[in-house]
């Protein structure tokens, strides 16, 4: 997987599988790669992971799917941009401290089945254009537009395809919870899958996604992770569900805490809050992000901590009073977002936070959308932007760099490619709203 989060891949015929292979690796351009190696050091060696072996679900031709670990060919070292080698490092790193021995994440990536998506950029035009049988905008058509959060069918005309996709899913070793239309009237879902370890998720969300992709193009539909494809309603998140444990011990859970949680899960959500806007650039991490992260749309744009409430940051789901259960959730990630560097991330921030007993004050029960300004204006705030987040994770990084979890050429490639790639490529090109603006002024 590249440095942004896109998996590549390539095939060998199965005469190639060997143990040598293994053992001594093989060779690939890590020029050619977003993030990686400039082009007088490209050379790069990849090894497979023999644990993520899988048949590949979506293939017609049967193929062997496995997941590898990058080195450099010279030293041999796992080369520190390798977003699975993070992943591994901040488990270790967990496991180091003493804290936990292990960290369960059960993330939750919308998204959208769109019936046709085109866009397009030239010097003198730029336009996009989505479309779904199930948009509101469609009322007038016989495709009886979806009405919202878990309808049934037929307004619900993806619970098929989710449900064979599903399938699929369980066919690639992933456990399938459960499966819903969101909100988003064109074809927004959900997939809910089984919570496990850091590293593990991370390569399970990739995986997911994958074959939601392909999935939808099978079936004549596009597949989209962006956060907010569409204006005026909901976009995608991704809510990172997310608990320590020790021995077998949940360590978040205090029958006597608030919500049942524990001093350690407080100081853990305050480590998150503290560090929620130098968070933003790993877990929100395109410019499109921060369409989503506006007031309403059960955008987690406040930076508190509530049970049940989901205006806040974090919540603390309430479902359950058992100790297997209790979990917090941060709401703010999108599934833009590199899973392995976003779940590293967020675990080194909780863990800055029990390690310096950062509490988190007291929580708000309440909406935080009708809260008066006076109020409001006691509540810090998610970035605006991609380029406010780069500016606070540039300045607040330290606590990523325990470890040597993060690496700083690490955190300054991804800034400057971001910076370079998205940020200032947005902001040089005219958006067509400023024609209707200002066309004629």
């Amino acid at each position: 997987m590249d440095l942004p989060g896109m998996w590549q891949h390539f095939s060998l015929m199965a005469s190639e599988l060997s143990e040598d292979l293994f053992e001594e690796g093989c060779g690939f351009d890590g020029s050619s790669i977003r993030g990686f190696q400039a082009i007088n050091e490209s050379d790069m060696l990849l090894f497979p992971d023999p644990t993520t072996a899988l048949i590949d679900p979506v293939c017609k031709v049967p193929t062997l799917s496995i997941t590898c670990n990058i080195k450099d060919p010279i030293t041999l070292e796992s080369y520190t941009r390798d977003v699975r080698y993070i992943a591994q490092k901040a488990e270790a790193y967990l496991q180091s401290t003493g804290i936990a021995d292990t960290s369960f994440w059960g993330p939750e990536a919308e998204f959208y089945l769109l019936n046709d998506i085109r866009y397009g950029q030239s010097p003198n035009s730029g336009f996009y254009h989505v479309d779904s049988v199930e948009g509101s905008w469609n009322s007038g058509r016989e495709e009886n537009p979806n009405l919202g959060y878990k309808p049934r069918s037929p307004s619900d005309t993806l619970q098929d395809l989710r449900s064979e996709i599903c399938l699929k899913l369980i066919e690639a070793g992933i456990d399938v919870e459960v499966h819903h239309h969101e909100v988003g009237t064109a074809g927004q879902g959900e997939i809910d899958i089984r919570y496990g370890p850091l590293t593990d998720i991370g390569d399970k969300i990739a995986l997911y996604k994958y074959i939601i992709k392909n999935m939808a193009r099978e079936n004549n539909l596009v597949a989209t992770f962006m956060p907010k494809p569409l204006f005026q309603d909901n976009g995608s998140g991704m809510h990172v569900h997310q608990s320590l444990w020790k021995d077998g011990k949940n360590i978040f859970y205090d029958p006597q805490g608030y919500s049942l949680l524990s001093e350690d899960a407080l100081y853990y959500i305050g480590g998150l809050l503290a560090h929620a806007r130098s968070l933003c650039a790993i877990i929100a991490p395109t410019t499109n992000s921060y369409k989503r992260l506006v007031p309403g749309y059960e955008a987690p744009v406040n930076i508190a901590y509530s049970q049940r409430n989901r205006s806040a940051c974090v919540r603390i789901p309430v479902y359950s009073k058992s100790e297997k259960a209790k979990r917090i959730e941060f709401r703010t990630p999108d599934p833009s977002c590199n899973p392995y560097l976003a779940f590293s991330a967020l675990l080194m921030a909780g863990l800055d936070g029990i390690q310096n007993r950062i509490h988190p004050g007291d929580p708000l029960d309440k909406d935080l959308y009708d809260l008066e300004p006076e109020e409001l204006a006691d509540i810090e705030s998610t970035p605006v932007s991609l380029g406010d987040a780069l500016d606070a994770l540039e300045e607040d990084h330290e606590y990523l760099l325990k470890g040597d979890v993060f690496t700083q050429d690490v955190l300054d490639v991804w800034i400057d490619y971001k910076r370079e790639n998205e940020v200032d490529a947005v902001n040089i090109r005219p958006h067509p709203y400023e024609f209707f603006l200002y066309h004629d002024i």
